[in-house]
């Protein structure tokens, strides 16, 4: 398959533009600081797909719905098909390189309306993500401390280090986009180090593994549903949930240098990396398995915390949880840098109550501060009902990847949909885009109706799935503020008159 960039040999000719210019042209004054390179852009989607948060937070999910086999196989095929959704999303990424990204795009392609609805399914997945994500970092500092100093880690007590993890998030997004450009790259080399050092150790330490056909063959189905092939799909979600947030590359186009290129080529590469690192790292924790029942059971709540136990004791569990939870931490403070840019974006569009608060930017720092702020603080209401039910966290996470991912497709089906009409940037798919595409937005659907089905029977208050209610309410919030700010809202169709430079001048505090 040949993918066309303009700096790539024999590739069809395409001018670079200036990036400023062109997005003056989009519509937008450039007011924020484009001192992000094309390894940083990378580097913040490969930190929010996070294969050391997804893939141990999730861990526990996948040994109930499919066990081993699933897991395995299962990361394969979705890696695959999450592969194809992240280029075509690349190719329109590359003809509107603006922080707005998915509703920007779905609005330039389809319509004001295609614009609202996607921007708010984005959004609320995105505002979704950093609570599920800060919060599972916050369980697995629980059962760290835990394990090192008998500390409880009741709902109040993990609700406080969620607070405190937030608030530092927070803070490391108020300096600028350079130093979270300088985390996100660190946070690369920590995350293919870490699942290196684990894999690594738990090959030669422990003196029993499983058997390869354990770990490739196995099912294990403690659903309490009887078609085999229902919980196989079920359990394809463990690698769905973690690919997701690598539109971060995307929302951060307005700070990276040469955006049309370099954003379209981190979302691609984010995934693939963790494709293959993921695979690694199941593969990995799934040999070290010593008591598969135990594990399911463990007191510290977290699977994977007990894989590392019983194959490592209690020091060297220790240390690689804390290799664990500095990625997850990672993981977080990209995600809110990511989660910010959409809130100062769509403010910028007059499309949120308060827009005019929250599109402000600094004059020290270029970063949207009270969008920032907006970000932690809405994240940490989405959690709150954690102190109350266990399954709000589950709920959490399905406000996440029920908004984010349908939102992944419907650019790509308004591109697909506007034939030549889409005037495609200097990164492209060629003549592979139109069945990249159709096979995105079929793997979407699919994983759509999956994200919605029942996970566990008999259905209960407590084991309902709430992604139905959760896509709901999304639907129903967006749909009630439509007709509030349907007059206000609305995308430039170019930059340049007088009053809008005021406008935008008045918004640098």
């Amino acid at each position: 398959m040949s993918i066309s960039t303009s700096a790539q040999p024999g590739a069809e000719a395409t001018p670079q533009k200036d990036e400023e210019q062109r997005l003056r042209e989009l519509g937008y004054q450039p007011v924020l600081a484009r001192r992000m390179g094309g390894f940083g852009n990378f580097a913040i989607s490969f930190s929010v797909i996070s294969i050391l948060s997804g893939c141990m937070t999730l861990y526990g999910f996948g040994m109930s719905t499919g066990g081993p086999s699933v897991m395995l196989w299962g990361w394969a095929g979705v890696g695959l098909f999450v592969l194809c959704v992240g280029m075509a999303l690349a190719e329109v990424t590359s003809a509107y390189p603006t922080s707005g990204a998915l509703y920007y795009m779905a609005d330039r392609l389809g319509g004001r309306k295609w614009g609202w609805y996607t921007g708010w399914l984005n959004l609320l997945g995105l505002l979704g993500a950093i609570a599920g994500i800060d919060y599972g970092a916050a369980l697995f500092t629980g059962a760290l401390m835990n394990l090192q100093w008998g500390f409880d880690p009741t709902p109040g007590h993990t609700m406080i280090i969620f607070v405190c993890i937030l608030l530092v998030h927070a803070v490391l997004n108020l300096f600028g986009v350079r130093l979270v450009s300088v985390l996100n790259s660190i946070s690369v080399w920590w995350h293919l180090a870490g699942v290196a050092v684990i894999v690594a150790v738990l090959a030669i330490v422990p003196s029993h593994h499983q058997s390869p056909s354990f770990v490739f063959t196995e099912f294990v189905n403690d659903t309490g549903w009887q078609n085999p092939l229902y919980v196989a799909a079920i359990g394809l979600l463990l690698a769905q949930y973690t690919f997701c947030g690598y539109d971060a590359s995307a929302h951060l186009s307005e700070e990276t240098s040469n955006a049309s290129v370099t954003a379209a080529r981190g979302i691609v590469r984010s995934i693939w990396v963790s494709w293959i690192a993921g695979f690694v790292l199941l593969a990995g924790l799934t040999f070290a398995i010593q008591d598969y029942a135990g594990t399911q059971d463990t007191a510290t709540g977290v699977p994977p915390a007990q894989i590392l136990i019983d194959a490592l004791g209690t020091s060297g569990a220790t240390a690689m949880l804390l290799i664990v939870i500095a990625a997850q931490l990672f993981c977080g403070n990209a995600e809110v840098a990511a989660a910010s840019r959409m809130v100062f974006a769509f403010s910028r569009d007059n499309a949120l109550p308060g827009s005019a608060l929250w599109r402000k930017v600094s004059a020290r720092t270029q970063t949207p501060v009270n969008a920032v702020w907006l970000s932690v603080v809405a994240a940490g209401l989405l959690a709150l009902p954690s102190l109350y039910s266990a399954t709000a966290y589950g709920a959490v996470t399905a406000i996440n990847v029920i908004g984010i991912t349908p939102a992944y497709a419907i650019p790509i089906f308004l591109k697909l949909r506007a034939g030549d009409r889409f005037q495609r940037g200097p990164w492209h798919l060629g003549r592979w885009s139109k069945p990249i595409g159709w096979i995105a937005v079929v793997w979407v659907a699919i994983v759509t109706v999956l994200f919605l089905l029942p996970q566990s029977s008999p259905v209960t208050i407590n084991s309902m799935n709430y992604a139905s209610i959760a896509l709901v309410a999304v639907l129903v919030l967006a749909t009630v503020w439509w007709f509030v700010a349907r007059r206000s809202y609305g995308t430039p169709s170019a930059y340049g008159n007088a009053r809008e430079q005021a406008e935008i001048a008045a918004d640098i505090v």
